[in-house]
């Protein structure tokens, strides 16, 4: 049965992915994914929860050490009707690494929902709720943050609906120091930032390349594309809080798509790197190293 992701990583040429988890959410599946008969998809639920790990990505290339979303934060809590979401383990997991905080030198954002934020400021963002705290400073303070301008300008002209980002514990400590990407910039070598909008109006994948150029095979940080492997083999499952359906969609099958690719997918149970191969239109997740999932 399907379990949260561990700590696990792949090489891309000289440049290292390493997945950082920072905990899960036991979910009710027919509030993130509507309308479907789970009956007919065995293997997905856990105890009729569908679970989503939640983590971060740290790449490390030529010296440089970045981390790819902020999870979920040190929080323990349940959403009646909704979830069961606990987090916290993220600093542990990066000083497994045998790094600190202040050698992180860039975050970049796939998005701003609160499972993707939780460690951006000493606060932890609570769902659909107010920060308790006043926070006094950002976890990685030596840190670029980045994101799309889109992002930033959807979350912040808006009062935050139920999974955005909290005023008070990430947009207010980020407003001073945000710096925006553009879809194709280089942010380190051999990693690039790609727009994909969709399940936010300035959700962006972060590409990894070999920088040397040895190695011609790369790997995508999907963000929220994905969500389960269940989209894989059916790319048509919408997820409750896409903002575009059907633009979500097409990304998504842009991405099911690519040759010589390994997609990472922060949600993922049990292997959060896989390959995707196709046989017609259909798709099948393989995890690396693994053997192709039969669910």
């Amino acid at each position: 049965m399907p379990q949260p992701a561990t700590r696990s990583r792949i090489t891309i040429g000289e440049t290292t992915i390493t997945y950082l988890p920072d905990g899960f959410g036991a979910h009710n599946p027919d509030v993130l994914f509507p309308g479907v008969d789970w009956t007919t998809r065995p293997g997905y639920l856990e105890e009729g929860q569908l679970l989503l790990s939640f983590g971060s990505f740290l790449i490390r290339a030529r010296g440089r050490n970045i981390l790819v979303d902020l999870a979920v934060g040190e929080i323990d809590v349940d959403v009646p009707g909704v979830a069961r979401l606990k987090g916290g383990s993220l600093l542990r997991n990066l000083a497994a690494e045998g790094l600190s905080t202040g050698d992180i030198d860039t975050v970049v954002y796939t998005h701003l929902h609160l499972d993707h934020v939780g460690w951006t400021s000493d606060v932890a963002p609570l769902p659909n709720g107010p920060a308790t705290d006043s926070p006094t400073s950002l976890t990685f303070a030596g840190a670029r943050h980045l994101m799309s301008e889109d992002e930033w300008q959807y979350w912040s002209t808006r009062t935050a609906t139920m999974g955005g980002p909290d005023a008070e514990a990430v947009l207010k400590p980020l407003a001073s120091v945000v710096e925006f990407v553009g879809s194709g910039e280089t942010i380190a070598p051999g990693v690039t930032v790609e727009a994909t909008p969709g399940h936010t109006p300035g959700h962006l994948a972060i590409v990894v390349r070999d920088p040397a150029g040895v190695s011609t095979e790369s790997a995508c940080i999907v963000g929220d594309i994905l969500h389960s492997p269940a989209q894989v083999g059916d790319p048509d499952l919408v997820f409750s809080s896409d903002i575009a359906p059907d633009q979500a969609r097409a990304v998504r099958d842009q991405v099911l798509q690519r040759p010589d690719t390994v997609i990472a997918a922060g949600h993922f149970t049990d292997d959060v790197f896989g390959r995707v191969t196709s046989v017609g239109d259909t798709h099948m997740w393989t995890p690396v190293d693994g053997s192709p999932s039969s669910r």
